[in-house]
């Protein structure tokens, strides 16, 4: 099952988005895990259908470490952000997951991320984004169905040479 991490804080709002878009659009066994830098951002993920959450600096440092994706606001990534409810720690944590990132261009923790349209709404970049998730697990599937024929076709040879020498 695909693990996703959405990380939001102060009010949850943009969380709840990518929740409610991930859960209108991705079709196939998926955990949705709402952490939030507060029991207000949680709670709103979790209501708009998150699978799971957890709250505060230790879930997210501890979560970020064992999901398949990590999606929030830009600002996720970045030491003492959303008024201060990025801990250090949070930033590090998140940042170090070998989980790919998709983050959310806001800017409103004094970053700008050069190249980005800004003639897109946020909900166009959500849905942008879940739909970069079901490329990537599209990729998954078949670079993993490929590794499975190899798999086959390795084990079957082995076994009739196995067979022969047996004669």
């Amino acid at each position: 099952m695909l693990k996703i991490a959405v990380i939001d804080g102060q009010g949850g709002g943009i969380g709840r988005q990518i929740v409610e878009a991930i859960r209108r659009e991705v079709k196939w066994d998926v955990e949705v895990i709402a952490l939030g830098t507060n029991s207000v951002a949680t709670a709103t993920m979790l209501k708009a259908g998150a699978h799971t959450g957890a709250t505060g600096e230790n879930a997210i440092a501890y979560t970020s470490q064992r999901v398949d994706y990590i999606l929030g606001p830009m600002g996720i990534i970045v030491a003492n952000a959303m008024n201060g409810e990025i801990t250090p720690i949070m930033a590090v944590s998140i940042a170090d997951s070998l989980a790919p990132k998709l983050l959310i261009p806001l800017n409103k923790c004094n970053m700008e991320i050069v190249g980005v349209d800004k003639s897109l709404s946020i909900p166009q970049i959500i849905e942008k984004t879940v739909g970069i998730i079901k490329a990537l697990h599209n990729e998954n599937q078949q670079y993993e169905r490929l590794c499975d024929d190899i798999a086959k076709k390795a084990f079957h040879k082995s076994y009739t040479s196995f067979k022969l020498l047996r004669k």
